[in-house]
């Protein structure tokens, strides 16, 4: 059997043996895919079954979460924690909570989490975690007793050494702060190492929420320099308004980009003369509100209902940075045809295989989520070393050690690309990078 035979049986079986779980066939068919050459040249992955391995979990964890509304109604949600592979280090990954969450969805993500982990080059392995929750809408109260419900079980199959989640979508400090509290009292111990995206006041890191929005921009930076291009003057819409968007819109700006667009899961605004970032922390971090309010202090903005329209907008640069699978093949074709640059992804995979595949065949610049949103997890890494060192760094050593990861997964995801056949490819270079250390990992650790 060659390694394209070896590979597609691999997916085969794993479509088989999964069934309706599209979400994480459609990571895995991508990674998979991509990792061919690399097979060619090392036959001694198929050998050890390599691959078999790495795409089933070492464990997964489904449990129910009991919790009692303001109403005093017992209402019941499902629990999710899927460990995916430890070659390389603890399970790490987030939290999500949110009403389409289901075991695809937490299977995709804790794959695609391996190799991102991976990439940071520092000791994480990959794993996901979640609920059907949704958090939109319920109390302050609500939401601590079902954070205390869900971490009553997860508490049982995590620790600072075995698995430490992070936040996501629908989890943010509020939701981290109420699950430590939980954990902590069932432990009696102050094993704040456990979880990251915590307060400053108990273990947190100074830049963590900036992370993944820092990261982004500084890969694309990375991606644009290396390509004789200036971030400074573009036109760049970003969609979400959460921290990645937030911060993305931030950064870019800071580096002389103007931000004309951002959306939530109602509609999006467009500013022409650039989103006015103040406005928009005020309602999505202080009032929790909708991205129309934008309206109220900027009635020249125009809000748009629907999320889809985004793309239609010009732009010289886009990063999706709401959710999975909100760039399809007609969103791309419009992109290019409005003569799109770059495209980095903050979300995880939001971009869907078609899309990507017609950024690839027009020569647009691609940053892909496992290696373009990786800072946040690297870190929430560093977050768990300065647990561990039982100190805190300055926002600006965090920063700096951020920016030196994003520019180094940048050059290794480039690299491999080159090496394995498939040079400005970063998708392919960012899977094969990724993959080599974790898979190397499982080899010198035995079956």
């Amino acid at each position: 059997m060659n390694a394209k035979e070896y590979v597609g049986q691999v997916i085969e079986d794993l479509v088989k043996n999964n069934p309706g779980e599209v979400e994480f066939h459609a990571a895995a068919y991508e990674v998979l895919n991509s990792l061919i050459p690399v097979v060619e040249k090392n036959p001694v992955y198929m050998e050890e079954g390599i691959l078999e391995r790495i795409v089933e979990p070492e464990r997964v964890i489904m449990f129910r979460v009991p919790w009692i509304d303001d109403s005093g109604k017992v209402r019941v949600n499902k629990g999710y924690r899927v460990q995916f592979n430890s070659a390389i280090g603890p399970y790490k990954g987030g939290l999500r909570l949110h009403p389409s969450v289901n075991l695809s969805i937490i299977k995709f993500l804790g794959f695609e989490q391996i190799f991102k982990n991976s990439l940071t080059t520092l000791p994480i392995g990959g794993g996901k975690g979640g609920s059907n929750f949704d958090p939109k809408g319920k109390s302050d109260r609500e939401i601590m007793r079902f954070c205390q419900s869900f971490m009553t079980e997860l508490s049982k199959h995590i620790g600072p050494n075995v698995d430490v989640p992070a936040g996501d979508i629908g989890v943010g400090g509020r939701e981290i702060g109420y699950m430590y509290g939980q954990y902590k009292k069932l432990k009696n111990a102050f094993e704040n190492g456990v979880l990251t995206g915590k307060g400053l006041t108990y273990g947190g890191s100074l830049a963590r929420k900036e992370a993944t929005g820092y990261g982004l921009v500084y890969f694309v930076n990375e991606m644009l320099k290396d390509n004789n291009i200036d971030l400074k003057d573009k036109r760049v819409v970003i969609s979400g308004s959460g921290n990645v968007a937030i911060y993305a819109t931030e950064k870019a700006t800071e580096l002389g980009a103007k931000v004309v667009a951002l959306s939530d899961s109602s509609g999006y605004i467009y500013d022409e003369e650039g989103i006015d970032l103040a406005i928009v922390k005020e309602i999505k971090e202080v009032k929790r509100g909708r991205i129309k309010e934008y309206l109220n202090y900027r009635p020249k903005a125009v809000y748009t209902e629907g999320c889809k329209g985004i793309w239609t907008i010009k732009c010289d640069i886009a990063l999706p940075c709401a959710t999975q699978n909100e760039i399809d093949a007609d969103s791309a074709k419009i992109l290019i045809e409005n003569s799109v640059i770059a495209v980095g992804e903050g979300a995880n995979m939001p971009s869907t295989l078609e899309a990507q595949k017609l950024f690839i065949e027009n020569k647009i610049l691609f940053a892909p989520a496992k290696a373009a949103n990786a800072g946040g997890v690297a870190t929430s890494a560093l977050e768990m070393s300065q647990n561990s060192l039982r100190m805190s760094w300055t926002f600006e050593e965090v920063d700096g050690k951020l920016k030196d990861i994003m520019k180094n997964i940048y050059y290794n995801s480039k690299n491999a690309a080159e090496e394995y056949g498939n040079s400005g490819n970063l998708i392919v270079g960012a899977n094969i990078a990724g993959f080599l250390k974790v898979a190397n990992a499982m080899l010198e650790q035995g079956i």
